[in-house]
């Protein structure tokens, strides 16, 4: 909830941006800010846009989306928070990372690569050759 709580004083420094590189900087700071709401709510198997919109029109600072009753609360009445050296240390985390992505001429990952739900079965389906019984002599 203090994420989506710091979004409207970073919009403030956004608008007051001039250079265009920065602007999309708290653009990109803005969208991150609502991630970790949209996921929980996601993995909650509803749609985050809606409960993002209504944690922000909350007129209680402290009111929540409690994922696992599916309900609106004072998240910290309910005991729901989250230590704020966590919150902030991901975020210097997050914005360390952006800054050296930024700066760098290149980057390199893994291409994605298709996996099959199941490793293949062996041919037959049962176990492959063991070697028979070596150094039993007439058992081969």
């Amino acid at each position: 909830v203090a994420l989506l709580r710091s979004i409207d004083s970073v919009k403030k420094v956004a608008d007051s941006l001039e250079l265009n590189d920065q602007k999309v900087g708290a653009e990109i700071v803005l969208k991150a800010l609502e991630a970790p709401m949209r996921q929980i709510v996601a993995n909650a198997g509803l749609e985050g846009a809606l409960v993002i919109d209504k944690v922000k029109s909350a007129s209680n600072s402290s009111e929540g989306f409690d994922a696992s009753s599916e309900t609106y609360t004072d998240m910290i009445q309910a005991g729901i928070i989250d230590p704020t050296k966590v919150v902030r240390t991901a975020l210097e985390n997050a914005a360390s990372v952006a800054g050296l992505l930024l700066t760098t001429e290149a980057g390199i990952h893994d291409a994605p690569e298709d996996k099959d739900s199941m490793p293949a079965m062996p041919p037959g389906g049962g176990m492959g050759d063991m070697g028979g019984m070596g150094g039993m002599g007439g058992m081969m």
